[in-house]
């Protein structure tokens, strides 16, 4: 299991005060994976109506929802924009480049949000995407 971190950064932990990385992962693979989705993001991003973007802003301006509200309105747009976006790629790399396009939408049009957003898709992505980011960094690695 290869731990891709949202930051850029390997993920490891401390021990005994130094830096342990949990698995090496080649920093070049991992720039042409960001590259490949960075290149199919911006061709969705197209595709993504501003009505999207900001129905999900208003749920993320909403306090009243929990953590756990806020991700399912993430998941049902990732879903639903998945189903209408012609494409013949993966499902799951659809969602993936989705979830990261909209994260930045929504950012772009409501910054004060950023922290909310990219808490709840880091979230969303753990959960539902989490298997098959590792599935795509072990079938490049091998």
């Amino acid at each position: 299991d290869v731990e891709l971190q949202t930051d850029g950064n390997r993920s490891g932990h401390l021990q005994n005060g130094e830096l342990v990385f949990d698995h090496e992962v080649n920093e070049e693979i991992v720039r042409i994976i960001a590259a490949q989705l960075a290149e199919i993001g911006d061709q969705f991003d197209k595709e993504i109506k501003a009505r999207v973007v900001n129905d999900l802003v208003q749920h993320f301006l909403n306090e009243n929802l929990s953590g756990e509200e806020i991700t399912r309105c993430l998941s049902e747009a990732v879903e639903g924009l998945a189903r209408a976006i012609p494409s013949d790629m993966e499902q799951e790399k659809a969602m993936l480049v989705l979830a990261m396009v909209l994260t930045k939408r929504i950012a772009n049009t409501m910054p004060s949000l950023l922290q909310r957003v990219f808490s709840t898709t880091v979230n969303y992505i753990s959960q539902q995407l989490h298997n098959y980011i590792v599935r795509m960094v072990s079938v490049v690695t091998q």
